[in-house]
Order: structure tokens, then C-alpha cells, then sequence
């Protein structure tokens, strides 16, 4: 199985658009697409909500009712949307079933990106925001200055998690006859071609690890190296390192 799932992926005829079939390729910048747009108003929705709740420690219940998002069945809310907005549309056109989608995707978004975002701001040592008041810095000034900088590798996190949630969650665009990578593994699973639906779920696997990748790389550079203790060099008391308990306790004291 292993190898005819390689053969799957490598065959070129899967990567292009011959007739009514639709390449990898394209079934991949379909999903890619998919994935941006429930991100983009993931972010939109969650994050200036998350900044308001942790600077200002107002509506922490936001928080967990949000979180209590995640367990809702996606499938079933995707169904019950396209029930009630399909019949909105008419002629040749994919909307009816496009803003469901995204509906769903974007509710799965929110969550992590707004309790990551929520939790680095609230995490924020309170001596270092009593410091930046101290130096006559305002609310505004102590929120993108101050908080946000220290807070960045928690929203990080959230973003990395609502990320891979959506990637991975996008499949079922194709259970409403949209396009996406998930196209394979239902109709691999329909036309009882195993290698087709094993493959698709490969490229989902790939891609979601792809993108974790580059946002790391991304977290990597915009986090200050103070903040997420890159370049931090150890003290010569640091490195040396004793087994001898008497020691240690004197080094203690």
C-alpha cells in the first residue's frame, strides 16, 4: 500500500487538470486558499478581542465561552448551515456552500488564537507593567510597547494551533462538493481507491507540518531575544556543575 500511495503522489497525471479531473496542484492552492481567509477573520475576530480582555481583565468569560467552541461537531454545523443558507442562492454558483465553510472554519479559529492571545497578555509580569506606568507610559503605549512584545510567543502558539486545526479541519469542504485537498479523501473513499484517499491525506499531514515550519521560523525572528531567551549566555556558576551535596547547599547560601 505504501508504494502505490508513492505512486500516487509521484504520477504527474495527479498534478494537473486534465478534462473534469482537478489536479493536486490546484486542489492544494484551493485549500492553501481556504485556510488563509478562516485565518485572516480568525485574527480579525480574536486577537483585538484577546489584546482588550488581558489588558484590561474585563469579560473573561469571553474566553470560555469560546473555548467551549471547540466542541462543537464540525460536520453537523457545516450541515446545518448549508441548510440554511444554500437554498439563499441560486444558478451557478458555489457561495451557498463556500460561507458555510468558512463559517465553520473561522469559529474553529477563534479559540486558540484568542486564548493564546488572552494568555500572553495576562501573563505579563505585573512588576514590568507597573514599571512602564511608573515611567509615565500610557494604557496604549504599555499595551503594543510593553505587553504585546512579551506576549508574542503565547499568540504565537495559538496561531501555530488554530493553524493546523484549520488545515487539518478544511477537508470537509469537500463533504459539501467544494474543492481542497479533502476532494481526494472522499473521493478515494467513495470510488474505493485507497491509495487516492491515503495520498490525500499525506498531502494534509505535509502541508499542516509545512506551514507549523515556517510560522516557527516566523515566531523565530519577530519574538525579541529577550523574550524568548535566544543568545542567553550562561554564568561561569551556571556551567559548572557539582554532585557533592555540602557543596551545592553552600552555593546556595
Amino acid at each position: 500500500m505504501i508504494g502505490q500511495v508513492l505512486e500516487w503522489l509521484n504520477d504527474p497525471a495527479h498534478w494537473r487538470n486534465i478534462g473534469p479531473y482537478t489536479g493536486i496542484r490546484t486542489q492544494l492552492l484551493t485549500h492553501i486558499w481556504y485556510c488563509l481567509i478562516a485565518l485572516f477573520f480568525g485574527i480579525l475576530i480574536a486577537v483585538p478581542l484577546g489584546l482588550w480582555i488581558g489588558h484590561t481583565g474585563r469579560a473573561k468569560w469571553i474566553v470560555t465561552t469560546a473555548n467551549a467552541l471547540r466542541a462543537i461537531p464540525t460536520v453537523g454545523l457545516l450541515i446545518l448551515l448549508v441548510v440554511m443558507i444554500a437554498p439563499h442562492f441560486t444558478g451557478r454558483t458555489s457561495a451557498g456552500f463556500l460561507i458555510p465553510t468558512l463559517i465553520v472554519l473561522v469559529i474553529l479559529a477563534i479559540p486558540p488564537l484568542l486564548a493564546g492571545t488572552y494568555s500572553g497578555i495576562d501573563n505579563v509580569d505585573d512588576s514590568v507593567r507597573d514599571a512602564a506606568y511608573g515611567m509615565g507610559m500610557t494604557s496604549r503605549s504599555v499595551l503594543w510597547k510593553v505587553e504585546v512584545p512579551n506576549a508574542l510567543p503565547l499568540m504565537f502558539s495559538g496561531l501555530r494551533s488554530a493553524a493546523l486545526q484549520v488545515i487539518a479541519t478544511a477537508t470537509i469542504a469537500a463533504y459539501v462538493t467544494l474543492g481542497g485537498l479533502g476532494r481526494f479523501i472522499y473521493d478515494g473513499l467513495a470510488q474505493q481507491d485507497y491509495p487516492q484517499m491515503i495520498g490525500g491525506g499525506v498531502l494534509v499531514a505535509g502541508l499542516a507540518l509545512a506551514t507549523d515550519i515556517v510560522l516557527a521560523i516566523i515566531q523565530r525572528y519577530v519574538v525579541s531575544p529577550g523574550v524568548s531567551g535566544r543568545f542567553r549566555r550562561s554564568s561561569a556558576s551556571d556551567q559548572r556543575v557539582s554532585n557533592d551535596p555540602a557543596e551545592l547547599a553552600l552555593e546556595l547560601s
